[in-house]
Order: C-alpha cells, then structure tokens, then sequence
C-alpha cells in the first residue's frame, strides 16, 4: 500500500487515532496536512512529523475550515485524500439529562465539521479528478448505544452522509468510504468506559472484563488497526470501494450486554 505522490488532509490529527493516521500516511509516502485544537498536541506532531503541514483549526467552525484550505494551497496544488477524523465523544448520560450546549456541541464537531472540510474539498478533487473521502463513524452509528444519544446519533448521521456522498460524488471519480471502530484503546475509550461504570456503580476493573465479554472477540481495538484500513482505502488497492461502512471493532455489534444504566 503506497501513497507515494498523494496529498492528504487529516483532522484531528495530531493526536488518538488521527495521529497514527497520520503517520502510517507519512511513512508510506503521503504529504500531510493536519490540524487539531490542542496547542501540546500540535507541537508534539510537528516534531514528529516535520514534513506535515499543521494548522490549529477547528472544524466545527466554517471559517476555520476555509483558512485551513487556504493554508494548504499556499503549498500544494491539489488534494488527493481527505480523512474527516474529527470527533469528541459527548456526554455519557440518559437522555432526559443531555443539555442544548452538548447536544450542539456534540453535532457541530462529529456531523458539521465534517460537512464543511467536504464542501471544500469538492472542487479540489473535481480539478484533480477524482478523490478519496475518509470519514471516521463508530460501531454507534450501527446501533443505539445507551447513554450515548449525541454520540450515537451523530454517528449514524455520518454514514448517512458518506452514503450520499458516494453517490453524489462518485460521478467525478471521488471515493467515499467511512470506517466504523469499535472500542478503542486510547485514552478517549478509557474515559467513556469509566464514565459507563460510574452510572452503574461499579469501578472501571469491574466494568471492562464484563463488558468485554458481551463483545465476540472480547478485546478492544488497537488505533493502528484504524490507521491500516484509512490507508487501505486511499490507496490504489481500493479503485472501485466507495458507499462502504466498514467495521472494527472485534465484531462489537453482536454486543449484548446491559442496555441501560439500572441493567
């Protein structure tokens, strides 16, 4: 799988799955762009990666998104891969509790932000002629996961619009495929497991074993397994893969286990 040649946008890439994106990108040959908000994380990527172009921008907002494309421009000529990594988990709690402020918030990250890198992206492919759309979904936007309403809703509505992008796009030779993980190992899927043991009473240690065992393989999923199928999907090993929704995550959607918080 080589990317020799290609250019490629990455948000939220300089730290948790984007990072490895980024540099499995850069290691087989891709120019990178990324961006992310975190000051220490984009310092810690720029000495990673000294070749990468990386911006501080947040995607939930147009106008940052129109000043990270004309900073990418200003260096190259044409976009090849866009992978919408951008993401935040949301709030863990029943529905009824879930306020306005992280409800928005939650959309404007996960659904917007990657509405707007799109849109900007298009006429790039279209003068290159043709593209790779990578958009980062979860095994949530498969099922209702509980407690997770913005999550979870936000996105299926990512696959809904990588459906319609596929179709819409691919007449101009665009690719538009989304990656689905399951539970990660990372700092983020820590963080959600603890605040799913604390609703129900239990500890973290308490908690894993037993979820991961309503889970078929009953492992949790390395971020560079993520990365490994983005730059599948971007290479030339995968022409005519487009409308996909491809799953990692340990076959987490034969999940049976507590649907609620009081289970």
């Amino acid at each position: 799988m080589n990317l020799s040649g290609k250019t490629a946008i990455i948000t939220a890439g300089a730290s948790g799955i984007g990072r490895v994106i980024a540099h499995r990108f850069v290691e087989q040959g891709a120019q990178v762009c990324l961006c992310d908000i975190a000051d220490d994380a984009l310092a810690a990527v720029t000495r990673e990666l000294p070749s990468a172009i990386v911006l501080k921008a947040d995607v939930s907002k147009s106008s940052d998104v129109a000043a990270l494309y004309d900073a990418f421009l200003a260096r190259h000529s044409r976009l090849d891969i866009l992978v919408n990594n951008a993401g935040i988990s949301g709030p863990t709690k029943r529905v009824e509790d879930i306020t306005d402020e992280e409800w928005n918030e939650t959309m404007a990250v996960n659904v917007s932000g990657q509405f707007y890198m799109v849109r900007k992206a298009v006429p790039l492919f279209r003068q290159a002629g043709g593209g790779c759309v990578i958009n980062l979904s979860s095994v949530a936007g498969r099922l209702g996961m509980p407690l997770r309403a913005p999550y979870s809703t936000s996105k299926y509505a990512v696959r809904g619009l990588t459906d319609v992008l596929a179709v819409e796009l691919g007449e101009i030779g665009v690719r538009v495929n989304a990656i689905l993980p399951g539970l990660v190992d990372g700092p983020r899927g820590q963080r959600v497991m603890r605040e799913q043991a604390e609703k129900r009473g239990m500890t973290l240690e308490e908690w894993m074993p037993f979820f991961l065992h309503n889970i078929s393989m009953h492992t949790m999923i390395d971020m560079k397994e993520i990365a490994d199928v983005a730059v599948f999907l971007a290479s030339d090993l995968a022409p005519h893969i487009s409308g996909q929704s491809i799953s990692v995550c340990g076959n987490f959607e034969s999940y049976r286990g507590p649907k609620t918080a009081g289970d």
